[in-house]
């Protein structure tokens, strides 16, 4: 029985991105982020299920990266995708698909397809993980929960952090296109990121990461949910300082 217990928590987690992907699709993006947060958080707490109770399998690792997958790769593409779609109707809108109506169609209305280059660049990254037996106390390119993260922050920024100038620039065509195709390259680029997991609580061991979780509790904080791009690129920039000191 005890075996089984962390392959629950993963199946919870898949049951988190099939929901999140519902309200992505119906562009309600709040609850999409809420579902995905809290995938992210079984993605964690099922890995330390395993640690604790030793019940590590392959059959665990398999699963695991199927519900990130769902929650950490489909989900992203169709937020992706939704943004996308506004940008070609000029603002928010809840009615996001009607460019796919027969009558309505343009060729410009492909180009919220592109969203799903973020999924198609999660599932590369997912599979090179799977074969990859070092990626253990670092990661070889950005995971796949916080290129979530940085994705579903973008209509959370909207919503409680929403500015005209800051609006203008989430909802710019390029913006999201290029953030798009820098998506998937930071998924798979051979740069090496400190992983946040704690072999022991000591300071000396771990002053990278008490610093860093420190420091984005600070900036979430005092700037709600545009943190956390800048909480992303905070992890890229000091996870490469670390490598050159």
């Amino acid at each position: 029985m005890r075996k089984h217990i962390p392959n629950f928590i993963t199946l919870l987690n898949v049951f988190c991105g099939c929901v999140a992907t519902v309200f992505a699709v119906l562009n309600k993006l709040e609850m999409a982020a809420l579902f995905v947060v809290l995938g992210i958080f079984l993605d964690f707490f099922d890995g330390l299920a395993a640690r604790v109770l030793n019940v590590k399998s392959e059959l665990g690792l398999q699963l695991d990266s199927l519900a990130d997958m769902i929650t950490s790769g489909l989900v992203p593409g169709v937020v992706m995708f939704q943004l996308l779609a506004m940008s070609q109707s000029g603002g928010w809108s809840l009615n996001t698909t009607s460019f796919l109506e027969t009558d309505n169609f343009q060729w410009s209305a492909v180009v919220p397809f592109a969203g799903f280059i973020i999924t198609m660049g999660s599932a590369y990254r997912l599979a090179k993980f799977n074969l990859d037996e070092n990626q253990v106390s670092s990661f070889i390119g950005l995971p796949t929960p916080a290129n979530a993260l940085l994705i579903l922050s973008l209509p959370l920024i909207l919503f409680y952090n929403g500015s005209k100038g800051i609006s203008e620039i989430i909802l710019n065509q390029w913006f999201l296109l290029v953030l798009t195709l820098v998506s998937a390259y930071l998924l798979n680029c051979n740069l090496s990121l400190f992983a946040l997991k704690f072999k022991n609580w000591g300071f000396k061991d771990n002053a990278l990461r008490y610093v860093f979780l420190i420091v984005s509790l600070i900036m979430l904080i005092t700037m709600k949910f545009l943190a956390i791009p800048l909480i992303i690129v905070f992890y890229i920039v000091s996870s490469f300082v670390a490598q050159k000191f």
